[in-house]
């Protein structure tokens, strides 16, 4: 065991935000932190740093264990380079390697005693230096910078002038870099493009050591974790499989617990009923029947009704009128910054109804191409009849940080009516007094809601998107996937999460130094059409030797066809099997002793998770193969 929580309770005044919330972390464990924004999960992190205490319960953390943390508020010194600043992660081992030129040196001026003084002493270091991996420190460096989407060249970089979404990058990396035993990790893929996001799933997936994420990104926790903790109602729920086996599992634990708690309950009733009649007929034998009866009631273990979901904030986009066919159209579009080119050859069209997503690596100028658009001032730009823009900007820029959040929507709409800002605001979830918090003091999220809730009342039927799915919560992101899907207007956005591409895009455009590259389908589409065309130049790249296989290796191949198919056989088999199994399984799931028997219906359904769970990764399986 790496970590231990043991009933850790925590209030800010009087709203509580943990309860009794217990659960251990094991050596190696990937683990996902998930609830709504608000629930407590920052909260959490903090109280397992030590950075705030808890109101009741204790943290268990063992005392060699070496904890790192990487929350939303980034600490970088902003007077140093990218490379002073990894550096600084390894000043202890720099510091061995400066005493042991400096002792290499000394040793050349002793004799005698003071030399082997000397020399043991110099051992000691060189054996200290070897231990941190003092001779790879350098290479790990540029390891990881690469991975998160940095050159060497940028090294020298001042961190003073990286965006916002840099910065996390490197902030990430020394995380990284230190190597703790159990690693934190609240947003990690925020502000990180594609390649970057990919990168750091199979190190994490690879990485010695345990893991806890708060992530939004479905996708990510799909792909790392093995265990789902669930913030809701002030309480965990611990799912013993990643966010899609929590998904699942969710529903059929809570249609079993609602279906026993509704047959319990009228079974109650039921029992209260009979008592009441038995006492009308006023006999003794009658009452003693009552009286037993009364008594089976009272050593009746009732069980609690499942708690309501937490609230989500309902969103629906309208228009006030609708756009010409031709709603934007880029052509030749170019941006330098100062004598650099950071894109060339831009040409796009956007027609009316179209769902675009806009990506590419990050600095690569997608935003600047938003604002761009935004401004309209460059004649290479065209936006159409009748379009009326509205902007969601992922920094949050037009929200005024001094405003309440019902002053924000009061000023940007003073002809809405006070009880017209409230109705709207609560499909946000800000209700009675949330709507005069100031907006400084609001979190990532929260500011981004009020900012899809200004968009929302702009009625615009463009819509451009920088990052909208940033700080939502999962909730969240599935209903802003459907407003988006129902959406009669036209939208452009910017996006890393794919699931959210996946979801919503009818057209995936990738911007590159040299222009766009169109892609008529989603983000599934785009990774099907982008990764032949890198097979077939990789194939032109190859020797002609690489054509000519040999008898053996034909042999080899057929050998392996054979095996594949007779894989693919079995797994059908297997497949037909469980099916079968969990159709019976559901038939007895339906009868009445075992619907009202709590205990038989566990037995049943705890049968029935280990048979999908089988199901589900014999599909996988085939999936894998047959891709």
């Amino acid at each position: 065991m790496i970590l231990n929580c043991k009933n850790i309770s925590k209030s800010f005044g009087v709203t509580e935000i943990l309860k009794n919330i217990s659960f251990s972390i094991s050596k190696n464990e990937k683990v996902g932190l998930i609830g709504v924004n608000g629930a407590g999960k920052s909260t959490l992190f903090k109280i397992i740093t030590n950075e705030i205490s808890p109101d009741d319960g204790e943290i268990i953390l063992n005392s060699n264990i070496k904890l790192g943390y990487m929350s939303q508020v980034l600490q970088l010194d902003n007077n140093s380079t990218i490379y002073s600043e990894l550096l600084s992660v390894f000043k202890d081992v720099i510091q061995i390697e400066k005493n042991i030129q400096k002792l290499s040196q000394e040793i050349t001026t002793l004799k005698d005693k003071e030399l082997e003084q000397a020399m043991k002493k110099y051992s000691n270091l060189t054996n200290l230096f070897e231990q941190k991996n003092g001779y790879e420190y350098e290479s790990r460096i540029k390891g990881i910078v690469k991975g998160l989407g940095f050159s060497e060249n940028d090294l020298d970089t001042p961190i003073k002038t990286l965006s916002g979404g840099q910065k996390t990058r490197i902030s990430l990396s020394k995380l990284l870099l230190i190597n703790p035993d159990l690693l934190l990790l609240d947003e990690p893929t925020n502000h990180l493009d594609i390649d970057s996001i990919t990168w750091l799933e199979d190190f994490l997936k690879n990485y010695n050591g345990s893991i806890i994420i708060i992530s939004h990104d479905r996708y990510f926790l799909d792909k790392i974790t093995t265990k789902t903790i669930e913030l809701e109602n002030k309480k965990v729920k611990i799912y013993n499989g990643n966010y899609s086996y929590y998904i699942r599992k969710k529903e059929e634990i809570r249609e079993i617990e609602l279906k026993q708690y509704l047959e319990q309950q009228k079974q109650i009733k039921k029992q209260e009923e009979s008592i009441k009649t038995l006492k009308s007929f006023n006999r003794e034998k009658s009452i003693k029947r009552a009286e037993s009866k009364e008594k089976q009631l009272e050593k009746m273990q009732v069980m609690e009704k499942p708690e309501n979901l937490p609230e989500k904030m309902r969103l629906s986009f309208h228009i006030n009128k609708t756009s010409g066919n031709d709603v934007l159209k880029v052509d030749n579009l170019e941006k330098k910054l100062e004598n650099n080119i950071l894109f060339s050859d831009v040409n796009f069209e956007i027609k009316r109804g179209e769902t675009v997503a806009l990506i590419g690596p990050n600095g690569i100028g997608k935003t600047t191409l938003l604002k761009m658009i935004l401004n309209n001032n460059n004649p290479n730009i065209k936006i159409g009849k009748n379009v009326d823009i509205g902007y969601y900007d992922q920094e949050h820029n037009n929200l005024n940080n001094n405003k309440t959040i019902f002053d924000e929507i009061h000023d940007a709409y003073p002809t809405l009516t006070i009880t017209e800002i409230r109705n709207t605001l609560a499909s946000f979830v800000f209700t009675e007094d949330d709507v005069f918090k100031k907006i400084e003091d609001l979190s990532g999220g929260e500011k981004g809601r009020v900012a899809l809730c200004k968009i929302i009342l702009s009625n615009s039927n463009l819509l451009i998107l920088d990052e909208p799915t940033n700080h939502l919560d999962l909730f969240s992101k599935e209903i802003l996937e459907d407003a988006i899907r129902r959406f009669e207007g036209t939208i452009l956005y910017i996006s890393h999460d794919r699931y959210f591409i996946n979801n919503t895009a009818n057209r995936v455009i990738e911007l590159s130094k040299n222009g766009i590259t169109n892609y008529m389908g989603n983000y599934d589409y785009y990774i099907e059409k982008k990764v032949p065309v890198i097979e077939t130049v990789e194939k032109l790249s190859n020797d002609e030797s690489d054509n000519k296989k040999s008898w053996q290796s034909k042999k080899e191949q057929e050998a392996e066809s054979r095996k594949i198919k007779n894989r693919i056989r079995k797994i059908e088999q297997e497949m037909d099997k469980l099916e079968k199994e969990i159709a019976k399984l559901d038939e007895e799931l339906l009868k009445d002793d075992v619907a009202s028997d709590y205990e038989k219906a566990a037995t049943f359904y705890d049968k029935k998770a280990t048979a999908e769970n089988k199901l589900f990764n014999l599909l996988e399986e085939l999936e894998k193969i047959n891709s």
